[in-house]
């Protein structure tokens, strides 16, 4: 599905054996590039560019970067993403409650909670994280 476009390139999620973490597709023709988006922050980056022989100008994926980075574009991927495949991408990784991050290794197992849940609201734009052995979730505004 499309999300948005820059200079004649189509950003698109495919909605087929399509896999965390959140990402849109570009098809350059030549080359093909993926960049992941998040359901708990506002960043875009650059995932991969296929094959990286035919690699576009740094301009032209950071050109892409930031149009997906445009807060409609990636309100709309992540309504895309949650509707149609029903994961944020989120169980299962750590929450550093102190941080309000996603961390890789637990080094403070007291503000650290794993993700039982996550869902995003699509009217408010915001995720909500349901954490293993804490009392309250947690609420994100993207």
């Amino acid at each position: 599905m499309k999300i948005c476009s820059y200079k004649g390139l189509s950003l698109v999620i495919m909605l087929r054996d399509e896999h965390c973490p959140p990402h849109v597709h570009v098809d350059g023709g030549a080359w093909g590039a993926r960049f992941v988006f998040s359901f708990w922050h506002n960043g875009v980056e650059l995932l991969d560019v296929t094959p990286l022989s035919r690699r576009p100008p740094l301009a032209v994926l950071e050109g892409l970067r930031q149009t997906l980075k445009q807060a409609a574009h990636l309100r709309r991927a992540r309504c895309v993403w949650w509707v149609k495949l029903h994961t944020t991408c989120l169980r299962n990784q750590l929450w550093d409650s102190q941080a309000n991050e996603i961390v890789l290794i637990n080094r403070n197992p007291k503000m650290i909670r794993r993700i039982a849940s996550a869902r995003y609201d699509l009217k408010g734009n915001t995720t909500l994280m349901e954490l293993v052995g804490a009392c309250e979730g947690v609420e994100i505004e993207l």
